[in-house]
């Protein structure tokens, strides 16, 4: 596996930084090893030298096993005895090309010069003699690097374990990621199922969580799409059958008053249908998600043109309808959006109201705003509220007219503009509806 790519993986980049820290961590403890075992080494050796030192100073004489034991060439040490009048009494076998110990004796510990080496010499005296003990530094040396790297070997043996162990457990610790990514590949591009959450560590519990809230907000908004197509359909058959059976009784109709009937009839059909269309894009437009532009506004300019859109069927109706929009009310927000939401609460209220609607329109200073639209027509009871929000719900009395997805587009508009929808009791006793959007944080 090349290292870049490596890299990219999770589970890559943890074996990469906890080999690299165990590494560093390693070379540490080694290190640290290593100082700590050759300063204990060095401490033993001259403990020798002073102990070899006065053993020799404290003995009369050096008996032949000694000598023996000392005149061997494989023995390190160089041992040296000399009288108070400087006569050498004793001289151990050198090491090859070792010269002899200085005569002048520092007592206890030094370290001289003697050719090409450095040597560590301990010095003990009697009023009778002086014994020297040397020791080559190069051998002693050698002899600590030597068990420093013997206590330093383990570590160095156990280094691919540690990585082997450490590429296990990453792997162990991310199987869970694998389930739920195995999980999610497998499935059919149909299915919304939350995914399975059992066993997962607390890291990946949030993750997995949010992913099946987006998926049942998903599945509820596939469903809600799916009812929405279904009514829809259904709601356009309707006027379709009847565009159908209008335009074949004009067809067996002769020239005539009956004739310009089935004609007006048509035209009214074919209104019906457009309006119920443009109420379903409108529907579309204002659900949250859309992509529609947004922009900065006067809701108070807003209202009035969605009041004028309202004028022609107001005055068919005989409504008088009023603004009450006293100063501009800035915020941003989707304007074509507002202006329909606006339209369909005054066609509402021109439709199922009375002789008086009122548009009211204020604003905050911390930023929120509310539209209120009231009327004193006969209102809708306080049970059947709640229903009025569905879609092709229409009031009743009225099942022949509306589309019955005015207060469904309100409140679609209502909900990405962050504001709510409230519907209540007006002062003449008709229908108070209301959209108010809190103030901004």
């Amino acid at each position: 596996m090349k290292a870049e790519p490596l890299l990219r993986s999770l589970r890559g980049r943890l074996f990469a930084f906890l080999l690299a820290l165990a590494g560093l961590t390693a070379l540490a403890v080694g290190g640290a090893t290593y100082v700590s075992v050759r300063a204990e080494a060095d401490e033993l050796f001259d403990y020798h030298l002073r102990q070899m030192a006065l053993s020799l100073r404290d003995q009369g004489r050096i008996g032949e096993d000694e000598r023996e034991a000392l005149a061997n060439p494989e023995f390190d040490y160089v041992v040296q005895v000399w009288s108070v009048d400087g006569l050498t009494l004793y001289s151990s076998r050198r090491p090859a090309h070792a010269p002899a110990l200085p005569q002048r004796a520092v007592l206890g510990y030094s370290q001289v010069r003697l050719g090409s080496e450095e040597w560590r010499v301990f010095a003990a005296a009697t009023p009778l003699r002086v014994v020297q003990v040397g020791q080559p530094l190069a051998v002693r040396r050698h002899l600590a690097t030597a068990a420093a790297l013997r206590s330093v070997a383990p570590i160095a043996v156990a280094a691919p374990l540690v990585a082997l162990g450490l590429w296990w457990i990453i792997g162990l610790s991310l199987a869970p990621l694998r389930r739920v990514t195995q999980a999610a590949s497998t499935r059919g591009a149909d299915s919304l199922a939350a995914l399975p959450d059992e066993g997962l560590p607390q890291e990946l519990q949030p993750l997995v969580g949010a992913f099946n809230g987006l998926l049942g907000r998903l599945s509820e908004a596939f469903e809600a799409q799916r009812h929405f197509v279904a009514d829809a359909a259904h709601e356009l058959r309707t006027p379709l059958t009847a565009l159908k059976l209008q335009i074949g009784l004009l067809q067996g109709t002769p020239a005539g008053p009956e004739q310009n009937q089935a004609i007006a009839r048509l035209r009214a059909g074919v209104d019906r249908a457009t309006h119920l269309v443009e109420q379903l894009l409108a529907l579309a437009r204002a659900e949250p998600g859309a992509a529609t532009p947004t922009s900065e506004l006067d809701l108070a300019a807003v209202a009035r043109e969605a009041l004028a859109d309202a004028e022609p069927l107001a005055a068919r109706a005989g409504t008088q309808l009023t603004l009450d929009a006293p100063s501009p009310v800035a915020l941003h927000g989707d304007p074509q959006a507002l202006r329909s939401a606006i339209r369909n609460l005054l066609d509402n209220a021109v439709k199922y109201g009375g002789r008086q609607v009122r548009l009211t329109v204020r604003g905050s200073d911390a930023g929120g705003w509310r539209v209120r639209v009231e009327d004193d027509g006969p209102g809708i009871a306080p049970e059947q509220r709640e229903q009025a929000f569905r879609r092709f719900q229409r009031g009743p009395g009225r099942e022949a007219e509306g589309s019955g997805l005015g207060l469904a587009i309100v409140q679609a508009v209502a909900k990405r503009h962050g504001a709510a929808v409230e519907l209540g009791t007006s002062p003449s006793g008709g229908l108070a509806v209301e959209l108010r959007a809190p103030a901004s944080p």
